[in-house]
């Protein structure tokens, strides 16, 4: 038994926000000259890929418990979750 859910899409936030971090700091240390145009796609992007890491696993997680529920059998046949 888990602990707690497991939530990818922070998994994947943290991740970009990680990789931003390490890109500012490559920066600041003069080991990379990184234009700022990269950093705001990289942040747009990790957002919206969190975004829908998070969504896809939300309706994996509704589409499993559906699944439970009308395996029961004291569940009505019309228990349907989407």
């Amino acid at each position: 038994m888990l602990r707690h859910e497991i939530r990818p899409g922070r998994a994947v936030a943290g991740l970009v926000m990680l990789t931003l971090a390490a890109g500012y700091a490559a920066d600041a240390a003069g080991a990379w000259n990184a234009p700022w145009t990269f950093f705001a796609p990289v942040f747009l992007g990790g957002l919206w890929l969190a975004a829908t890491v998070t969504w896809v696993s939300y309706r994996v997680r509704r589409r499993r418990q559906a699944r439970k529920a009308s395996a029961e059998a004291s569940a009505p046949g019309s228990t349907r979750v989407s």
